[in-house]
């Protein structure tokens, strides 16, 4: 994430904190984002949430650009980037400030049940991972509550990095119930101003 989308996801963590609600992520990786959520949810005294089953995405797999070795279990040999994830997190004295959800978006989004001061989607770039991760968690952002999407890439040449984003992103403003705020590179902020489905 380039420096200018990070100070943006921070901003916005910052200001969804003010509302008393845990501020959730999808898409953990090695938990530099969360160090964002996490460093504005304890100056908030709310909770980061960051949800990932910690395999990787598509575009992390063997054999694609932004696979890296280092994070495959060398005993499984499959990728494992938690432990990684909880080592960035006691380096940067955050580890109280965060509850891990191991585990799959859409299994974790059905038992879910309490509202959200921010959700940001940053999980699989796949038309079936952004849809899931948007229709699971976005019902849950707060009245005034914010959804940030990264990876916006309106150009079609983008297809594989950023097309499934974008299209969230699009869904999300045809909903009627958020409006945009901010756009930073390909980090777009929006606030839920509209009925939220999961909490009528």
């Amino acid at each position: 994430m380039p420096l200018d989308e990070g100070l943006a996801l921070y901003a916005a963590a910052v200001e969804a904190g003010r509302l008393g609600l845990p501020l959730l992520e999808i898409g953990t990786y090695c938990g530099r984002s969360t160090i964002l959520l996490a460093d504005a949810a304890r100056a908030a005294g709310v909770t980061a949430l960051t949800v990932d089953h910690h395999r990787g995405s598509e575009e992390q797999q063997p054999g694609w650009e932004y696979h890296d070795p280092e994070t495959v279990d060398p005993e499984l040999g499959v990728m494992d980037t938690l432990p990684t994830f909880r080592r960035t997190l006691r380096r940067a004295g955050l580890e109280e400030h965060v509850v891990a959800l191991v585990g799959r978006s859409p299994q974790i989004a059905a038992l879910w049940e309490r509202p959200l001061g921010l959700v940001f989607v940053d999980g699989g770039h796949t038309d079936e991972h952004a849809s899931a991760d948007y229709e699971g968690w976005a019902p849950h952002v707060a009245e005034g509550g914010l959804l940030v999407i990264h990876d916006v890439f309106p150009d079609p040449v983008d297809e594989f990095t950023g097309q499934a984003p974008y299209r969230v992103h699009q869904r999300a403003l045809r909903s009627g119930e958020f409006t945009e705020v901010s756009a930073t590179g390909s980090l777009r902020v929006l606030r839920r101003t509209g009925a939220a489905a999961a909490h009528r």
